[in-house]
């Protein structure tokens, strides 16, 4: 699989300045972790997911969540389970290549019986989204995790989601980070990513952001994810990917403020259409928020819906200047240090502090591609949709 792989040869050609890389699930979890890009969560429950998972594939994801936690009622599990095996024996069946596939379980004894249950076709699971994290209540999962691993003999990845009251709390926050921070390095070979469960936090003090507002507008949610990263997503290999919150909305009816997507981006590439329609479904708030998350040190997105998938790849791709200064800042015979003028001739780089964001810059260029010279996110998106 490759991000932009549903768009044909030569439209990839004349977007990228290096293309996206292609990667299996058999990837190192390095380049797994980067690539993951959208996530979109679907319920465990739906009698077509084989298809669905399929449709999804060609219209560009590589990630996808199957979940039997929230999306479902607590009456609905055991069917969600009995489908989940069903539908990996159907696609099993169809030997397609699948996006990278996790099942989101509400308690650890459901891991080994799920693996077991699945038989040969766990060959298409690369792994658990664990609910609700902490040490006390993570240790469990990802015990059962391990277990699992080595019972079927398949690599299994873990993808704890950070969203228990104890986390957002001030009084409790540190000391649940630290905890968390003890559990996911114990078993760093099979963390791939860590999660952010804002929906969650937002309930414990019964807010939801509106659709012209990002999670970094609401200033308790923006605080907890800020101390996230702080202690668990550091660049000095401590650290993990952290990926971003989920967007909710997919239509406006009523718009409070104005539009927050310039219009100038969409003059240039001719697309006012695509900026109109990008508003009209609440996509310019889900643009800023992307944008935010990159700022912040987070990397991917968790998504509820398929219209989202493609404005977070879009963004993901390096552009031609930002990996012209990542390149030449890692230049061998800059390991020295020093300072040099970029060769966009508007910046500074200065090569021991942009270190760290220089390799992370490559690696993000490695999975989601390099854009040429002239072509931005504009682009990008309206080649996605019509490819």
């Amino acid at each position: 699989m490759r991000h932009f792989g549903h768009i044909a040869p030569e439209v990839r050609q004349r977007l990228f300045h290096q293309e996206p890389c292609e990667f299996t699930a058999d990837s190192s979890a390095r380049l797994l972790s980067a690539a993951l890009g959208a996530t979109l969560y679907s319920p465990a429950t739906r009698p077509r997911l084989a298809d669905d998972i399929v449709k999804q594939t060609g219209h560009g994801v590589v990630s996808m969540v199957l979940c039997l936690e929230d999306s479902i009622g607590d009456e609905e599990v055991a069917e969600g389970e009995e489908n989940l095996v069903r539908q990996f024996t159907d696609l099993a069946d169809r030997r397609v290549d699948p996006p990278l596939l996790f099942i989101r379980v509400r308690h650890p004894e459901q891991i080994p019986d799920l693996v077991r249950r699945l038989g040969p076709a766990v060959r298409l699971l690369s792994g658990f989204v664990l609910p609700k994290f902490t040490e006390e209540r993570g240790i469990p999962f990802l015990e059962a995790l391990s277990g699992a691993e080595v019972a079927s003999g398949h690599r299994l990845f873990a993808m704890p989601v950070l969203e228990s009251p104890e986390l957002l709390y001030r009084e409790t926050r540190v000391e649940t980070l630290e905890g968390i921070a003890r559990a996911v390095d114990k078993y760093r070979d099979r963390v791939l990513a860590l999660r952010l469960g804002v929906t969650d936090f937002c309930s414990s003090y019964g807010l939801r952001r509106a659709p012209d507002m990002t999670a970094w507008d609401v200033q308790i949610v923006a605080s907890v994810i800020a101390d996230v990263v702080n202690m668990l997503g550091r660049a000095d290999g401590t650290g993990f990917t952290v990926t971003g919150p989920v967007w909710e909305y997919f239509r406006v009816q009523e718009r409070m403020f104005k539009p927050q997507l310039r219009r100038s981006p969409f003059l240039e590439g001719q697309a006012e259409e695509l900026r109109e329609a990008l508003i009209e479904h609440a996509m310019d708030g889900l643009l800023r928020e992307i944008t935010l998350d990159q700022a912040n040190g987070l990397l991917g997105k968790t998504c509820i819906h398929p219209s989202h998938v493609l404005p977070v790849h879009a963004l993901s791709v390096v552009s031609h200047e930002e990996f012209s200064d990542a390149q030449d800042i890692l230049r061998p015979e800059r390991g020295g240090g020093g300072v040099l003028r970029s060769q966009y001739t508007n910046k500074m780089n200065e090569v021991k502090p942009h270190r760290a964001w220089a390799e992370r810059t490559l690696l993000r260029a490695e999975v989601f591609g390099v854009a040429n010279e002239d072509i931005g996110f504009v682009e990008l998106l309206a080649a996605g949709i019509s490819g």
